[in-house]
């Protein structure tokens, strides 16, 4: 591991809003002091509470506290040194509705209680087209947002991809999930609110190139079984390159 990573995951030890628990210390440990009690022992209000899973760089979860103060925030990602820059100007900032947790999406049930969270944000995550238990949208995992989600809590996904938005829409209608928004071309659409003000550093890399973003939301009530679509939807062919080299392309003169 890198210096610079090194001194991040150090500094983030430090920062008050940050928990470190991949599944080595999870296992050390045996449970997580806050599950069930971020509203009382964390917070300190009965605000409701907003997961952003796989937050990256953190920065739409700190942009989402601001701009809904009311609410609760937590973004969740495996790899600290990208999150360090969202807990750092959280900290800088000094939001008392932040905070992040550095772990695995499949150990949710282990920090958050049933009825806990009332909102998921999935935002440009990896489609997977190859493996289907690997989309955060699939039904594993709308399975176990469940096991954390309060009856009817609300899953959003922003994404560039044309293959995850398709996937997930027929998922959504093959389980009759309460559609509230579905547009596969947000900035284009009728859709309105503070939400249109905020853009990722990768949501600005796609727009940047062409491309549009996809945004779709629905309720997840508890009861029913739910089934996968057939996985036959068109593969997406510009996510052949890493998001790494991505990142280093030149962006088109507007």
């Amino acid at each position: 591991m890198g210096k610079n990573k090194l001194s991040k995951f150090a500094e983030m030890d430090t920062i008050d809003l940050v928990f470190q628990y991949p599944f080595s210390r999870l296992r050390e440990e045996g449970s997580f002091p806050l599950k069930g009690k971020w509203h009382s022992e964390f917070f300190h209000n009965d605000n409701p509470i907003v997961l952003e899973l796989g937050c990256g760089k953190g920065e739409y979860t700190v942009a989402l506290a601001r701009l809904f103060p009311d609410k609760n925030f937590i973004g969740i990602d495996i790899k600290g040194a990208r999150m360090h820059a969202g807990a750092t100007q959280a900290r800088d900032l000094a939001l008392p509705n932040v905070a992040f947790l550095r772990t695995s999406i499949e150990l949710l049930p282990n920090f958050f209680a049933p009825d806990e969270v009332s909102e998921i944000w999935i935002t440009f995550p990896d489609p997977q087209m190859k493996k289907v238990r690997k989309r955060l949208t699939s039904t594993r995992f709308m399975n176990l947002y469940r096991e954390v989600l309060r009856d009817g809590g609300m899953i959003h996904l922003k994404t560039d991809s044309p293959f995850l938005y398709a996937y997930t829409r027929a998922m959504a209608q093959l389980n009759t999930l309460p559609m509230s928004v579905d547009t596969d071309d947000l900035y284009h659409s009728d859709v309105t609110g503070p939400i249109l003000s905020t853009r990722t550093h990768y949501e600005k890399q796609w727009l940047a190139r062409g491309l549009t973003i996809k945004y779709l939301a629905f309720g997840l009530p508890q009861a029913g079984e739910l089934a996968e679509p057939d996985d036959d939807f068109e593969r997406d062919t510009y996510r052949s390159y890493s998001r790494g080299y991505i990142d280093n392309l030149p962006t088109p003169q507007q």
